[in-house]
């Protein structure tokens, strides 16, 4: 595929239900540039393969379909081995469960890249959607995308809004660029990846939000379902997150150096993560718990590696 400017990285597991639409979302995308999606699919046990041969055949020359021969155990690995696949200048992403609902948010937000060099990547507004496609009201998912414009890594260490949901995000593919070390997508958590991804983009660049609402994201919570917000009802993950961001500090403060802002942040979350274990002490708890203690005492009295 020639002048190929953007790759759709597209992951999937287990989503029978609801990868006809999350496709149709691409597929009805119009746009005056060539792009490709690539598929990571990670050996699912439902018919999820089935359909994307079914797609493959339809849309001939339009997918890179990477099928797994075993499941990885890391969805964060899937979606780093599938972005490393990426040929295009930019990325969008997406998973099996969410789509999008306008044809025009690809060739919207590479317009703005285009002529907006000083941005590395944007999102955009979403509907909340369930299990079934019907709306949801969650103030607390809501305002933790209340924001509007430019948003900056200053703003992130703030931890007040979020950059956006990974659906909306259509970004420069900083993947080969070896300007830092991105296994650190895979390293840090086994689920969780926008938050890293959004890292990694906001220490090259500042992100655009577009006010319109291009993309469904579907929020399942149940027991015994496939969604990181169904799973996650099984774990302990105020302590995984503690452990996640303590991860991503130590990363940040190697590749980059930490800003007043970051030092503060951290602080914040020993302090909730001390709160966490004192709860709900446990060898499990303690496993993350303790290496966030010893960051945290680096972090007072060692040599800490500052940003310029």
């Amino acid at each position: 595929m020639t002048n190929l400017k953007l790759s759709v990285v597209f992951i999937t597991y287990n989503h029978e239900p609801y990868i006809r639409q999350s496709l149709d979302g691409i597929f009805i995308q119009e746009t005056d540039f060539e792009f490709e999606i690539v598929v990571g699919e990670d050996c699912s046990t439902d018919n999820t393969r089935e359909i994307l041969k079914e797609y493959n055949e339809r849309y001939p020359g339009k997918m890179r379909l990477l099928f797994r021969e075993k499941n990885l155990g890391r969805p964060t690995l899937n979606v780093y081995e599938t972005a490393m696949e990426a040929k295009g200048e930019y990325l969008a992403f997406l998973e099996g469960d969410d789509y999008w609902t306008d044809p025009h948010k690809l060739q919207k937000q590479v317009d703005f890249l285009e002529t907006h060099p000083e941005y590395m990547g944007t999102t955009c507004t979403f509907s909340l959607i369930g299990e079934n496609g019907e709306p949801i009201e969650n103030e607390r998912i809501t305002n933790l995308y209340s924001w509007s414009g430019d948003y900056t890594f200053a703003d992130w260490q703030e931890a007040g809004p979020w950059p956006g949901q990974t659906a909306g995000n259509v970004c420069r593919n900083f993947f080969h660029n070896g300007r830092l070390d991105y296994t650190i997508l895979y390293r840090a958590h086994d689920f969780i990846d926008d938050g890293v991804i959004f890292t990694f983009i906001l220490l090259q660049g500042k992100i655009f939000r577009f006010d319109d609402v291009m993309v469904a994201h579907r929020y399942v919570e149940k027991s015994g379902g496939e969604s990181w917000n169904s799973r996650k009802l099984k774990r302990n993950y105020m302590i995984e997150e503690c452990d996640l961001k303590r991860k991503m500090m130590e990363w940040v403060e190697e590749n980059a150096g930490l800003t007043e802002k970051g030092l503060s942040r951290a602080d914040r979350e020993f302090k909730t993560a001390l709160s966490v274990f004192i709860k709900h002490p446990s060898p499990d708890t303690g496993k993350m718990f303790f290496p966030c203690m010893k960051y945290w005492l680096h972090l007072k009295f060692g040599k800490v590696r500052r940003r310029v």
